[in-house]
């Protein structure tokens, strides 16, 4: 059975799971922890990187989530989840690149905020107030793809909205969901009701209780969270500069990890 290392709130486990899920692949989901843990080497060894979702399959471990589902969509092949077409394919791989390394940083930023304490007062309003207007932009983008159908696929569910739905779906716990009555909302009820995508939203969901311990854990730097290329950015062009400064005098985030 293949084994997914990841963590539920991982929008990057979320959609590969959504997309086994979808081509009924069983799979054994394990949460390596990567900050320190005894399973630390071994997960090193699967993941030079020390990032989630990994996926094992057959002693092959496959890293980065679109790599993952390029993996899943030739290793099961039906139920397809790219669209036949050249360009409907090349739609499917932009929409989720943006999410990818545009939006998911947006999310990753209010929760900088909202749940590290990264920064407080006049400084976290407004850099949340840019996270609101960005996610307005992109959600605007988003619905502009989907149109009036009823999946970004067209008529069936497939590749991009395994990658949209775990950012929507953030956005609106964050309460900057899709605005009533336009069809990104629409979408949104619609594929929240998939067993798949129910099931993974409802390991997320489960997997943010102890949260309010997460500020003290980063200010002791017992806990370190990943400023990565798109969210090391997100930042810096939001108005998050001293925040970035901070935690790095601090030692209490982190960068990709180096090969060695």
């Amino acid at each position: 059975m293949p084994i997914l290392y990841e963590h539920p709130l991982s929008p990057y486990a979320q959609k590969v799971k959504i997309a086994l899920g979808e081509k009924g692949v069983a799979f054994e989901t394990r949460m390596p922890d990567i900050l320190g843990g005894s399973d630390r080497e071994q997960f090193v060894a699967l993941n030079p990187r020390l990032e989630v979702p990994t996926l094992v399959d057959d002693d092959h471990a496959i890293f980065d989530s679109t790599i993952i589902l390029e993996y899943i969509e030739e290793r099961w092949p039906e139920p397809a989840l790219l669209p036949k077409a050249p360009a409907e394919r090349a739609r499917a791989r932009m929409i989720e690149e943006v999410c990818d390394t545009y939006y998911e940083a947006i999310n990753w930023g209010i929760m900088e905020i909202r749940a590290f304490q990264r920064a407080t007062g006049e400084a976290a309003e407004q850099l949340l107030a840019r996270a609101h207007e960005q996610t307005l932009g992109v959600q605007t983008w988003l619905g502009s793809h989907l149109g009036s159908a009823p999946f970004f696929g067209g008529t069936r569910f497939g590749w991009a909205d395994c990658a949209v739905a775990p950012l929507v779906h953030a956005s609106a716990t964050f309460g900057n969901g899709p605005t009533a009555g336009t069809g990104l909302a629409a979408w949104l009820a619609r594929i929240a009701a998939r067993p798949t995508v129910a099931t993974t939203f409802e390991a997320a969901a489960a997997s943010m209780q102890g949260f309010e311990m997460l500020p003290g854990l980063v200010t002791s730097g017992h806990f370190k969270r990943e400023y990565r290329d798109h969210r090391l950015e997100w930042m810096l062009r939001s108005g998050g500069v001293q925040v970035v400064l901070d935690a790095m005098r601090d030692r209490n985030i982190r960068f990709t990890h180096e090969f060695s």
